[in-house]
């Protein structure tokens, strides 16, 4: 019997895991499936040509042997790219390419064009009346790499980051787009990149400005007649970071000057990084042209961290800081500050702020009062909502899934133990308790219950499941 696509990428994969590095494997294989299988061709879908690329460039031969292996020596491999995803269209735009069977040959090249800075250029980051013949980046020397902690939440960020930085303008995520809410990382990646290529390519002309600095400058331009300086000045440019792009919106003038420099710097070979709070299809008030061109390269999003990576966030500005803290005093801080990398790192500047002041050691109970007022209105209520929430994040399951009809042992054992939670931890009703968790009856929850207090008393593995996500609630 002849073996389907499926087949055939399933056993590529279980070689291909024994072979790498199980982080990469999550990153770069699980997200790819088998489209078909025609003859000794199997196709293979991609998520976007930043995927394309990367495994092209880094796991082409590793993906060549296995192929073969299940194919024969005439196996070959070939992408189906998901250029756009972005397109209110029900279905993305694809497209296939082959496997060039060679990494060499599957790196996109730049272009670069020589640019010679003309000393008569103005640069609006310098204060009139002094010269200086050098471009200031404008880039905080804190935001690296080394310094940014990788995570689910921004893994695809990050690694797309780096590629820029190891080549820029020369990757097919020209512009780079860097998108997610408040706090969540998206300057300091930016910047992160843009230190990176300075550090190895100190030649590069990079800048890193605002939106709202950029839109201010070019208003500036006009009351003085400097317009052609002020696009002169950005088009000479190698690397442009431009942060907050959101704040284009209504700015009509401001949007077409920034077009031009834009086309210049894509056609020229040159890279533009762009970070906003939504990603280019939610953007209102800016140019269809604008957004056209904003959609062309990679758009990666932050996600809020998990609970994990929170906890490496501080962990790393414990030891930046050379302190320790007890892991108690660390998990509170994380379990009550979940949606804002900034307000988290905030948070341990003022508990380390009020130890050195009064000269006393922190313990769980004085990490509360101190920041009592800081997460006043971060800190959660327990709810079933939030029991829920803990759960699955403690079980690493899908919220959704707890609420549906599955009887998957590990979605079943999270409902059953967010109802025990619920009734012990909650004033709500059983029949109450039965509608949140997906229209159940009070006699499910009684059930559920039941097991729950069965398991605890004869299972010590369990026992210590409940017992770890009960200190957690306390915690709130």
């Amino acid at each position: 019997m002849e073996k389907t696509c499926t087949e055939v990428w399933k056993n590529c994969l279980q070689i291909i895991k024994d072979n790498i590095p199980n982080q990469s494997f999550k990153t770069w294989f699980e997200p790819i499936s088998a489209l078909k299988l025609d003859g000794k061709v199997l196709t293979i879908q991609v998520p976007s040509l930043f995927f394309y690329e990367w495994l092209e460039e880094h796991y082409v031969g590793l993906l060549r042997k296995t192929v073969k292996k299940q194919l024969g020596d005439e196996g070959r491999l070939e992408y189906n790219i998901v250029v756009d995803k972005s397109s209110n269209s029900g279905s993305p735009y694809t497209t296939n390419m082959p496997s060039n069977g060679n990494g060499a040959e599957a790196k996109f090249q730049s272009m670069p064009i020589p640019v010679s800075i003309n000393k008569d250029i103005k640069n609006p980051f310098i204060i009139p009346g002094l010269k200086k013949l050098t471009v200031d980046p404008q880039l905080n020397s804190n935001y690296t790499f080394e310094n940014y902690i990788e995570g689910d939440c921004n893994r695809l960020a990050r690694s797309a980051g780096y590629a820029v930085a190891a080549k820029p303008g020369g990757t097919s995520f020209n512009p780079l787009m860097i998108y997610g809410g408040v706090g969540l990382g998206k300057t300091h990646l930016a910047q992160a990149i843009g230190n990176e290529i300075k550090r190895n390519m100190p030649d590069k002309l990079v800048i890193y400005v605002s939106c709202e600095k950029f839109c201010q400058q070019f208003v500036d331009s006009l009351k003085n007649n400097t317009i052609n300086d002020f696009v002169n000045f950005y088009q000479a440019m190698d690397v442009i970071i431009m942060d907050d792009v959101h704040n284009f919106a209504g700015k009509e003038k401001t949007q077409d000057i920034f077009f031009h420099i834009f086309n210049h710097l894509h056609q020229s070979g040159k890279q533009v990084i762009l970070s906003s709070d939504k990603a280019p299809k939610d953007l209102a008030g800016l140019e269809e042209r604008l957004l056209s061109r904003f959609k062309w390269g990679l758009s990666a999003d932050l996600q809020i961290p998990d609970l994990e990576t929170r906890i490496a966030i501080l962990r790393k500005k414990m030891y930046a800081d050379g302190i320790e803290l007890p892991n108690e005093v660390v998990e509170y801080v994380a379990h009550n500050i979940d949606n804002n990398v900034r307000e988290l790192e905030g948070a341990m500047v003022s508990l380390l702020a009020q130890s050195t002041l009064n000269k006393k050691d922190i313990d769980l109970n004085l990490a509360k009062q101190m920041l009592k007022n800081f997460i006043k209105n971060t800190s959660k209520e327990i709810s079933m909502e939030y029991i829920q929430k803990l759960v699955c994040e403690y079980f690493e399951v899908p919220v959704d899934m707890v609420k549906s009809a599955t009887r998957k042992r590990e979605i079943v054992q999270a409902r059953q133990i967010s109802m025990y939670l619920s009734k012990s931890h909650t004033k709500s009703s059983l029949k109450t308790i039965g509608a949140f968790f997906g229209g159940r009856d009070h006699s499910t929850v009684i059930y559920a219950c039941q097991t729950v207090e069965d398991l605890i008393d004869t299972d010590k593995k369990f026992k210590g499941y409940v017992h770890d996500i009960q200190k957690k609630l306390k915690m709130t």
